[in-house]
């Protein structure tokens, strides 16, 4: 995936001199001031953004926040959710108006105040929620508003076949003529990457574009940022992955509450001043300790199959145990869960309860077992985005509020409150809808949901995807914390160190099959990832 740690380490990182501050030092950690690379003269700056304010709802989200950015440059932006890290890249895209500020492109002040305008400019934005027309294929959506015309008409053909040399120069594997909605999202995140490069952008900004991705993708990713790069492309890449922005980014700028706290090179390796200036405070325990205090079997499933999607699944989990569940994208991983959930229907096998055969057929029948659903896709199927914070904190167990056939809301508003100081989520109120907060306070809230409804046995999908690293601690503390308690947790994740620093075991998926199952304390990234890629016995399948 790109370059590793160590060759990146001795890479010549330019001071960007001419319009850039020298860059600051996070107290507690020795972070070297960049030095001149006398044979390479340093970029010309792009663009430059100073005390950018922006205000929702009287709550001010940018306090007068800066944004450099020079010519070919991969520049990093990290920081907590709700730091104001998409609000500036939105108005640095031209879909959100500054109210205060100045913004320079190639030297000259620009209002910027349409996306229409960032386009000219060569601004291509790639969402985190991706902005794709579903019902067009993929080469009628990488060619939206500039398709190609003979005498008038759009000429479909020519855009297929522009499509398909676009995709075949990033080596993507995508069928031109398929219709988006037939994508996963990995897929799609390929799409919004294939039409950024598509428009011959200027500057390309990338909002959390590897939270779909497999590593065998991020590494696609990679490459083709570092191509966008050669040609002179420069590439906002906004993302909590620390280690992936070590392998790929040259500087890095941190928001922390709306206003600019830091901006210089990437570190490669020690990230912890980093993440202090993220969120104003040291992180211990990134991954809290647990002495694993193992129960009877809380969920076993034997020989679960579903078509070809997944075949002859056998594991079990015990009362206060953490199992992860590894594998890459397509691997089948959600599938299984979704089954178990009663979201899919399993054509064989059964699930057992405490010991119990137990027919779940919908997840009406899971929940009323005491199963819960953490889903990966927290805004399409784990919140009610219209509802309130409040509401949504309840919405599993509405019968616990009913008081003589009718809904006690002064009991509703008492308990997510608790849920809310429990977990430290970020609201303005408890009426907020919770399509307003951060995406770490709405998987808070999704978690909160089905704490209330008091399950013992949890399916957790991604539970971090797209979450930053403060919100992270504190959803590690919740789930060792319900282990603690007695819970059985079943956790998918793509991030191997989430798996490595929270698991009890881990189930390695390939193919729609389990093939490994390791113990965490024994095991590696490296071992997990060869049963991943490599399946049972370390060989490609013939």
């Amino acid at each position: 995936m790109g370059q590793s740690f160590s060759d990146q380490a001795h890479l010549p990182i330019s001071p960007f001199s001419p319009f850039i501050a020298a860059p600051q030092k996070i107290a507690g950690e020795h972070m070297p001031e960049a030095q001149p690379n006398l044979s390479v003269p340093a970029p010309a700056p792009l663009v430059v953004m100073r005390q950018i304010e922006k205000s929702y709802g009287g709550v001010r989200i940018l306090k007068g926040a800066h944004l450099n950015v020079g010519v070919g440059e991969i520049h990093g932006l990290v920081g907590e959710n709700g730091a104001g890290k998409s609000t500036i890249v939105k108005i640095l895209a031209g879909e959100v108006v500054r109210e205060a500020g100045e913004i320079q492109w190639l030297e000259q002040f620009v209002p910027l105040e349409s996306r229409a305008e960032a386009e000219r400019l060569g601004i291509t934005m790639i969402h985190q929620e991706l902005n794709l027309a579903p019902h067009l294929t993929v080469a009628q959506n990488l060619f939206l508003g500039h398709e190609p015309r003979r005498g008038g008409w759009i000429d479909r053909s020519r855009e297929v076949s522009e499509a398909r040399r676009h995709l075949e120069r990033l080596e993507f594997d995508l069928d031109p003529q398929t219709p988006v909605r037939r994508l996963g999202p990995a897929q799609r995140q390929l799409v919004e990457i294939a039409r950024a490069v598509v428009r011959t952008a200027r500057l390309v900004i990338m909002d959390e574009p590897t939270s779909s991705l497999s590593a065998k993708e991020v590494g696609e990713l990679f490459r083709v940022v570092q191509q966008l790069k050669a040609e002179g492309t420069s590439v906002i890449f906004v993302s909590h992955r620390l280690e992936e922005l070590a392998e790929i980014v040259e500087r890095v700028s941190v928001l922390r509450d709306g206003e600019s706290v830091h901006e210089g090179p990437m570190p490669r390796q020690d990230f912890g001043g980093l993440i202090r200036a993220m969120v104003g405070r040291e992180l211990k325990d990134f991954y809290p300790a647990r002495v694993a205090r193992l129960g009877e079997i809380a969920l076993q499933v034997e020989h679960l199959g579903r078509g070809t999607e997944f075949q002859d699944i056998t594991f079990a989990v015990r009362h206060g145990e953490i199992v992860g569940m590894a594998g890459l994208i397509g691997a089948g991983r959600t599938e299984v869960v979704e089954a178990i959930f009663g979201a899919r229907t399993a054509d064989r096998g059964r699930t057992l309860i405490d010991g119990k055969e137990t027919h779940i057929r919908s997840p009406r029948d899971a929940i009323s077992a005491g199963l819960a659903l953490l889903t990966e896709d927290r805004k399409r199927t784990g919140l009610a985005l219209n509802l309130s914070v409040a509401q949504n904190v309840t919405l599993a167990n509405l019968t616990a509020l009913m008081r003589r056939g009718s809904l006690d809301l002064g009991e509703e508003e008492k308990v997510a409150q608790g849920y809310i100081d429990r977990l430290r989520i970020r609201a303005r109120s408890l009426n907020q809808k919770v399509s307003r907060l951060s995406g770490g306070n709405q998987q808070k809230v999704v978690l909160s949901k089905w704490l209330y409804r008091r399950a013992r046995i949890f399916l957790v999908d991604e539970p971090t995807r797209g979450v930053d690293v403060g919100a992270k601690t504190e959803i590690y503390r919740q789930l060792n914390g319900l282990a603690e308690s007695g819970a059985a947790i079943l956790m998918i994740s793509s991030d191997l160190p989430e798996i490595l620093g929270l698991t009890d075991r881990v189930l390695v998926m390939r193919g729609g099959r389990l093939v490994k199952e390791l113990v965490t304390a024994r095991t590696s990234q490296e071992e997990i990832m060869r049963y991943a890629t490599l399946g049972e016995y370390g060989q490609q399948p013939r």
